[in-house]
C-alpha cells in the first residue's frame, strides 16, 4: 500500500506543477523554485517529516524534498554550532546530490551535443 501512496504523492506534486505551468505565465524555473520553498516551509513546521512517514519514499523524489533537505540539515547543525552551523548545515545533506549533478552533467555534455 505504501507504493500506491508514494505514487499518488509524486503524482499530486506533478499535477500541481502542471496546473501552475498551464494556467500561469510562470516558467519551469519559477515552479521549481516555488516547490523548493514549499518543501522548506513544510519542513520548518515539521510537516514534511509527517509526509515522509505517511507516503514513504515518494516524498523524497520530487523537488520539494530538496527544500526539506536544506532546512532539515540547517536546523540540525544550528543546534550544535549556532548561526555558522545554520549556514554550513544546509549543505550537509545536499552536497552529494549537488556534486553528482554537476559531475554527471559535465560528463553528459562531453558525450552529447546540444541542439540549438
Amino acid at each position: 500500500m505504501i507504493f500506491l501512496y508514494s505514487f499518488l504523492f509524486c503524482g499530486f506534486v506533478c499535477l500541481i506543477g502542471q496546473i501552475i505551468l498551464d494556467n500561469t505565465k510562470l516558467t519551469p524555473g519559477h515552479v521549481t523554485s516555488l516547490f523548493v520553498v514549499i518543501g522548506a516551509f513544510l519542513d520548518s513546521f515539521g510537516l514534511y517529516d509527517k509526509f515522509i512517514k505517511w507516503f514513504g519514499a515518494g516524498t523524497l523524489v520530487p523537488i520539494t524534498s530538496f527544500g526539506h533537505s536544506l532546512i532539515h540539515g540547517a536546523l540540525a547543525k544550528a543546534d550544535d554550532a549556532g548561526f555558522l552551523g545554520l549556514l554550513a548545515g544546509m549543505f550537509n545533506l545536499t552536497s552529494s546530490g549537488i556534486v553528482s549533478a554537476m559531475v554527471f552533467g559535465f560528463i553528459l555534455t562531453l558525450i552529447f551535443k546540444a541542439k540549438d
